[in-house]
């Protein structure tokens, strides 16, 4: 049985997944209070990507990667950062930063870093899905590679997951949606 890549948070076309990725992994984050990313970590504030923790992956896991997306947006998914190649014993990133050996790859926008959410109008709900793989990439993807090339790199090497949503507001929004959840 395999499970559409877009069910995953990676692309809105159907490319199956190793096994079915089963949802083994947790992911938080301590700076998101009721569900909800705080303005510094959207365009509102600083724009700095903020700290996501999970669990322990699976044995057998060669690296991690992590993909932020937002599925609602009206070219779906749009994807706001790709960090791939992070080291199995590694189990958060911080305020900013990439672990040692960490890749970034192009986002929609078609930058190598992250993007910072800016929903216009309405809240969105964004996504962060962390993917254990029983591959590492190194040297076989290029520096910064496209999103679609490292996504279909990627997608045969899933074999567990877990996924974090969190609402960011509008700017001139913000207050309102701090108090509505998610």
């Amino acid at each position: 049985m395999s499970l559409a890549l877009g069910g995953c948070g990676l692309l809105g076309k159907t490319t199956a997944l190793v096994a079915d990725a089963p949802l083994t992994m947790s992911v938080t984050s301590p700076e998101f209070s009721n569900s909800v990313i705080p303005a510094r970590f959207t365009c509102s504030g600083t724009g700095v990507s903020p700290p996501i923790f999970w669990s322990a992956p699976p044995p057998g896991t060669k690296s991690l990667a992590l993909v932020v997306d937002d599925s609602a947006t009206p070219i779906s998914p749009r994807v706001y950062w790709f960090v791939f190649d992070i080291s199995p014993a590694t189990t958060d990133l911080q305020i900013g930063t990439l672990p040692p050996h960490a890749r970034e790859a192009m986002n929609s926008a078609g930058h190598a870093k992250y993007d910072a959410p800016c929903p216009q109008g309405t809240p969105h709900n964004y996504r962060f899905t962390v993917y254990a793989l029983n591959t590492s990439f190194g040297s076989s993807l290029p520096r910064n590679p496209g999103l679609l090339q490292v996504l279909t790199a990627i997608a045969p090497h899933v074999t567990a997951r877990g996924t974090l949503t969190a609402r960011a507001c509008p700017p001139r929004n913000f207050s309102s949606c701090r108090t509505a959840g998610t």
